[in-house]
């Protein structure tokens, strides 16, 4: 017989993950809607915002994920004309990201996102608590067999590429 315990600790996990994932796409919805772009969209121009100039590996870093994830992010942003890649004449190996005058305005517009909130929360405590949420939950998407699969930043999707525009 199952311990109920066990059941309220499952309750618990995933009440509060169903909380997350709300947030989530109640975040990604309005910045739809207010700003035409994702919120994952969102999180990389407040980042590039905050420190214009960064390569995508240390943009990568700053939105803890990968260089190939972020790299996507930020091509659909240069397509929809809200950043622009440079080439600084100092390092013509480095490739340089900033936001054009329309990704500052959508910056400026925009209240922090909920990934802001919930990286800047989450340092906020104990590291002993931090190791013990991020074991946790390593450990429960590797019994639920989901550790092999990609992390892309939230709800973000190739789909959501918008079409190069000309000039």
């Amino acid at each position: 017989m199952d311990d109920p315990r066990d059941d309220a600790e499952s309750v618990r996990a995933l009440n509060a993950l169903r909380r997350l994932v709300r947030a989530l796409r109640a975040a990604g919805r309005d910045a739809r809607r207010k700003h035409a772009v994702t919120s994952a969209q969102l999180f990389v121009l407040r980042e590039l915002g905050a420190s214009p100039g960064m390569s995508l590996g240390e943009l990568a870093q700053r939105v803890h994920t990968s260089q190939s994830t972020v790299s996507e992010v930020v091509g659909r942003l240069v397509d929809a004309g809200l950043v622009r890649r440079r080439t600084p004449a100092a390092d013509g190996r480095r490739r340089e990201l900033t936001l054009s005058a329309r990704g500052r305005n959508i910056v400026d517009a925009a209240p922090p996102s909920t990934q802001e909130r919930l990286i800047a929360s989450f340092r906020e405590l104990p590291a002993a608590r931090r190791e013990a949420i991020a074991a946790g939950l390593e450990a429960w998407v590797d019994a639920a067999g989901l550790a092999d699969a990609p992390a892309p930043m939230f709800f973000e999707r190739s789909s959501d590429r918008p079409r190069r525009r000309d000039g």
